[in-house]
């Protein structure tokens, strides 16, 4: 038989999972609502846009925004520009982040402590803005690719996130790869990166998506507009209100409504 007890148990419990569950509804709801709205009105007509009538699903449907926006040469050469960076700046990342971290998670290297707290150090004080644009352009590196992928190639949180995971790793591990002749650098490779693909992944996708939103380094390196990334361009987009000039007033009536649609279009593409 089940007590009265259980029975109110597994009332709360079942009050709480609905409870709980309209609250996340509701959360996604209003996560999820300015991407459709900004959908319905990129895909939807000028006139019902003016009027106010959009809200969840498009009228007057149109796709003339998104031919506006993928017809643009701007756009193609700022996503290959984002996806060279991306790519090219996550594999750099991770190499030096995963060769620091496993040298700081080995307590035998010499001045363990001291690099330690040299790096920590940097998590609560920076050179600053000026003074890094200074080295950068000192290095010959503005207005460059290596301008986009070398600044950030070190993140202080990332590294001792991975410094944390290796010193987890066996130590016996290591030795039994020394009884069979690894040095340091073959250990590396061969056990502890077989092993650590988790957290290889992991911090894979942090640096990966840091630098496909960043937008402040391209504005400080950047002179060349070949060489900008999409959330440049998209920034531009949404602070000019055009993608090309002279193809706003060609669209609509109102250019404000148009450009409103362009700037949509073009979050969504990017997003």
């Amino acid at each position: 038989m089940v007590s009265a007890g259980e029975v109110r148990g597994r009332r709360r419990i079942s009050l709480f999972t609905i409870v709980n569950t309209l609250i996340l509804l509701g959360v996604a709801a209003v996560t999820l609502y300015p991407f459709v709205y900004m959908l319905a009105v990129s895909l939807s007509g000028d006139v019902y846009v003016m009027k106010g009538e959009v809200t969840l699903w498009p009228k007057g449907f149109n796709l003339r925004m998104y031919d506006l926006v993928l017809g643009d040469p701007k756009i193609w050469s700022a996503y290959r520009n984002t996806i060279i960076y991306t790519v090219l700046g996550t594999a750099i990342a991770m190499i030096i982040t995963s060769m620091g971290a496993y040298a700081l998670s080995r307590s035998d290297m010499t001045f363990h402590k001291g690099f330690t707290l040299l790096i920590v150090f940097t998590m609560f004080f920076s050179g600053g803005m000026i003074p890094t644009f200074l080295v950068v352009r000192s290095l010959g590196l503005v207005d460059t690719i290596w301008g986009m992928v070398l600044p950030g190639a070190v993140s202080t949180w990332n590294l001792i996130l991975m410094r944390t995971f290796f010193s987890g790793i066996p130590k016996e591990l290591e030795e039994s790869g020394r009884i069979d002749g690894l040095n340091d650098i073959g250990i590396f490779f061969r056990i502890i990166v077989p092993l650590s693909k988790p957290v290889f992944a992991t911090i894979s996708l942090f640096y990966a998506v840091g630098i496909w939103n960043n937008f402040m380094n391209p504005l400080l390196y950047l002179r060349n507009p070949d060489l900008f990334p999409l959330q440049v361009i998209l920034r531009n987009l949404v602070l000019a209100g055009s993608v090309s000039s002279g193809q706003v007033t060609q669209i609509g009536g109102d250019n404000m409504v148009v450009e409103d649609s362009l700037k949509f279009a073009t979050i969504m593409v990017s997003t």
